[in-house]
């Protein structure tokens, strides 16, 4: 960076003692920084080039750490990181033992809430404003910056309708760019655009919520950002500002193809263009054979609808939207909303494809338990991403579907080893369940490019055996049995260890289980998902309820969270890899 001006950031000190008039050439070079490094490393770019002229006007004109700061979601704290002293390890973001790629507060005193999931700010900045007037702090000020998709969310909206009614000091940015991951959805969109455009009705809603609004301002205009933030630095009370940007801002590319650059993989940090990936002979990712599956599905039967929750095109229900626009929908970042609706269209007879990431269903636990389950609809939750997934990190891993779904009564809960049982039990979903079902499958992709298999039947809680042995049975649940069939292969001259996809955590194939339990010596249960409460806790339960003394070997992620990096090394650092799993059978095979 030789003499540039970013060189000599290392902390909003810094920044505060540049003059005004160099903070424009500091967005150019800060932009070129973001774009240089996520061209080689990879990351989320759109988001943070949208927001580094926001980025560099709200660290100048609010006194951070002291005044607090937080980014919701996240996906556009890179500026914000690299201003606030991580320039120098930026590098490492999302990579095993470096940064993370979200906010994090155990990461810097700037980080001042964990962000990951979308719609905290509102109610996490309040809290921290409330906090501060009863400790006596009345100088120091709350900024929440939330997307315009994020606010749309239920939990933003509770947060405005309580702020609405305090004296707390805080400050709502609107980040208006009219795309979250998928362009905005929703009447609020509609309802901003007209602002936008200055044919809004004559009531402003955040007005009509106590909010002092200002705006909407150029959010790429430095000279207007730092007046209006400094004019609202002094004004109490609930305030709210709209900013409109352009994500992607800076690389063309990027501004042009928003959705593709919210997290574009390697590009040409020049041109913008993408590293091309060969998939000639690769396998499809399993997002995309359960996106294809549903389109075939709702062609045959017309009461198949898809929902999902504002990840049209990371769960591939893009394809049904593409296809048979009339019976996909999606809902905005609202997993309460997409789960009670899907209740809903099930009560009346449609088929509901509910697809989730199963770090997101978190969100709409009651609504699963109350709406759903408790009325026993057949709705047909599709859990994506289940599992660890890599370098989003803490807050993204699907390790606790299991644990939280198996205790719920009616509820049925498959894991596919491969792309043929994902397609077979979608199919024999949506031809007459009674009851709901939850199907878990991984990020990345299946096992084979010749996917298409023919659509069969299968029958509920009913496992497989993969391979016979004699002494010690492996039971694997999901796409990890795949790697299970490798190790096995590799070390089982003798025909020892004897293979078992089980298929259903719910119900259990109990006569399957009292089987292998009578013919083996010993038990080996394997996931990708949380020790406490998973599949192994449940064949540990049949264990103990029909009296089996036989000793149980759980591999499961254990009770920790675990950070970033790839899902191979995070798979290594869980020992549910093919290393750890080979040396315990070789341990145990060489015991007499």
């Amino acid at each position: 960076m030789g003499n540039s001006i970013l060189s000599k950031i290392n902390s909003p000190k810094d920044l505060r003692r540049l003059d005004s008039s160099e903070l424009p050439m500091l967005a150019q070079e800060l932009r070129d920084f973001i774009i240089d490094i996520i061209a080689a490393k990879e990351g989320h770019l759109g988001a943070s080039l949208g927001v580094v002229e926001l980025t560099i006007a709200l660290h100048y004109i609010f006194k951070t750490p002291n005044d607090k700061l937080i980014w919701d979601v996240g996906h556009q704290a890179y500026g914000h990181k690299i201003l606030t002293g991580r320039k120098e390890i930026f590098d490492t973001n999302r990579q095993l033992d470096g940064i993370s790629g979200f906010p994090k507060r155990s990461e810097s005193e700037y980080d001042d809430f964990g962000t990951g999931h979308s719609s905290t700010s509102i109610s996490a900045i309040l809290g921290m404003a409330i906090a501060s007037k009863l400790k006596g702090e009345n100088d120091r000020n709350h900024v929440a910056v939330i997307g315009d998709a994020s606010i749309a969310s239920g939990m933003a909206f509770e947060g405005l309708n309580h702020a609405g009614v305090t004296d707390a000091n805080i400050l709502i940015v609107l980040n208006d760019n009219a795309i979250g991951i998928d362009p905005s959805v929703g009447a609020l969109k509609k309802y901003l655009t007209n602002v936008k455009k200055g044919t809004a009705k004559d009531e402003n809603i955040f007005e009509c919520l106590n909010f002092d609004y200002s705006g909407p301002v150029d959010g790429h205009d430095l000279g207007v950002l730092l007046k209006e933030l400094g004019r609202l630095k002094s004004v109490r009370g609930p305030k709210l500002l709209h900013v409109i940007t352009t994500k992607g801002k800076g690389l063309k590319k990027a501004e042009e193809n928003q959705v593709t650059y919210h997290a574009p993989g390697k590009f040409d940090k020049k041109t913008g263009e993408l590293t091309p990936k060969s998939t000639k002979g690769q396998p499809p990712k399993y997002q995309d054979v359960f996106g294809h599956t549903l389109v075939e599905l709702a062609k045959a039967n017309k009461k198949v609808v898809g929902i999902t929750p504002a990840m049209p095109t990371g769960s591939s229900m893009k394809y049904l939207m593409d296809e048979i626009p009339g019976r996909a929908f999606d809902v905005g970042i609202a997993e309460q909303h997409a789960v009670t609706m899907a209740a809903g269209m099930a009560a009346e007879g449609l088929i509901p494809f509910c697809n989730i990431y199963s770090t997101f269903l978190q969100r709409a636990y009651d609504q699963v338990i109350h709406d759903v389950a408790l009325q026993n609809l057949p709705v047909i939750f599709c859990l994506d991403r289940a599992g660890i997934v890599g370098q989003d990190g803490a807050t993204h891993h699907g390790v606790y579907d299991i644990a939280y779904l198996r205790c719920i009564p009616n509820l049925i809960i498959f894991s596919p080893l491969n792309e043929e049982e994902l397609r077979n039990i979608m199919y024999t979903a949506q031809i007459g369940l009674k009851q709901p079902i939850a199907i878990r499958y991984p990020r990345g992709k299946a096992t084979t490019e010749h996917w298409e298999t023919p659509l069969q039947k299968m029958d509920i809680g009913i496992g497989q055996e993969l391979k016979k042995g004699s002494k010690v049975a492996i039971l694997s649940i999901g796409h990890i049995g795949n790697m299970i069939k490798e190790v096995i292969s590799e070390l089982d001259e003798n025909e020892t260890v004897g293979h078992y996809d089980m298929r259903f955590i719910k119900p259990l194939d109990k006569s399957l289980l009292k089987k292998i339990f009578e013919q083996y010596d010993r038990i080996v249960t394997i996931e990708d998902g949380c020790k406490i409460g998973g599949f192994g806790s449940a064949v540990l339960e049949f264990s103990n309820t029909f009296g089996f003394k036989k000793p149980i070997k759980i591999f499961g992620v254990e009770d920790t969270f675990f950070e970033h990096g790839t899902i191979e090394e995070l798979h290594k650092l869980a020992r549910i890899d093919k290393g750890s799993i080979k040396n315990y059978l070789l341990k145990i095979l060489d015991t007499p």
